[in-house]
């Protein structure tokens, strides 16, 4: 019997060992498969949010395709000797997006979080905004920044936005309601079912450009700077460090800039 349990014991060491030695192998031959696929297909799948205003957003009447990081994934495209195939996403989807592989890589001003850290591996910023409120013309009770974190207050964001974690760390005396969807967050500002939603500088640009009962709350002084940037499934350094150039090469170049410009980003802009 001793002999029986010495002899599955060394055969089940056996297995895990051989297991391990597999399972390394495998990392190191996917190192660099992103890539590879993406040079023999000569396509690059790019994960957008079709309703982020100046960053990717598809005109509801033209559908087309505008903004900072459609030009970036399309120069990304040029770069690589590649066509482009943007894929819808959404904040709440995004890492599900992009560590199953629905796309190479998400180009929608993804905001730095620890959260999405954990999960996505991310190039360096190209973006750097704020955090801003938008209420109501015609709101009695928000008129200021501080006026918003008061008792009797509702402060509305999108579930899966860099705005939840932040909103619920920060706030002490106003309730949270956390809705679905940007659609559903506005909705509840506009039906007074909330006094403001959060958002930053450009989706706010969106508002104060279409919405005429839309006014925007800016923080007194720096509230919570989030650096935006593109992200990636984790390891595969040979993808991560061809992306890393390119963000690298459209800032000294000028491509970056001259998008920023272009959509009046210039001011959020990481240099």
């Amino acid at each position: 019997m001793r002999t029986t349990s010495l002899a599955l014991m060394l055969a089940c060491l056996a297995t895990a060992t051989v297991s391990k030695a597999q399972s390394v192998a495998s990392t190191a031959q996917a190192d660099g498969h992103r890539l590879k696929e993406v040079i023999a297909t000569q396509t690059v799948r790019v994960c957008i949010w079709p309703d982020y205003y100046g960053i990717t957003y598809r005109n509801p009447k033209t559908q087309q395709l505008s903004g900072i990081d459609i030009d970036m994934a399309t120069e990304l495209g040029k770069d690589l000797g590649a066509k482009v195939e943007f894929v819808d996403s959404s904040f709440s989807k995004l890492i599900d997006d992009v560590t199953q592989a629905r796309c190479d890589v998400a180009m929608f001003a993804v905001g730095i979080t620890p959260q999405r850290q954990e999960k996505l591996r991310f190039t360096q910023p190209h973006l750097a905004s704020d955090i801003y409120a938008i209420t109501t013309k015609t709101n009695r009770r928000i008129k200021t920044w501080t006026d918003i974190d008061q008792p009797g207050s509702v402060v509305a964001v999108a579930k899966g936005t860099l705005h939840e974690p932040v909103m619920k760390e920060r706030l002490k005396s106003a309730r949270l309601v956390v809705l679905d969807t940007p659609f559903a967050r506005e909705q509840e500002v506009q039906s007074g079912r909330s006094d403001v939603f959060m958002t930053d500088y450009p989706y706010s640009q969106r508002f104060l450009a279409n919405a005429d009962w839309a006014r925007l709350v800016s923080p007194d002084s720096t509230y919570q700077i989030t650096s935006y940037a593109y992200a990636m499934a984790p390891g595969d350094d040979a993808w991560y460090a061809r992306l890393e150039k390119f963000v690298s090469d459209v800032k000294r170049d000028g491509r970056l800039q001259a998008a920023a410009q272009r959509h009046h980003l210039e001011p959020i802009l990481a240099r």
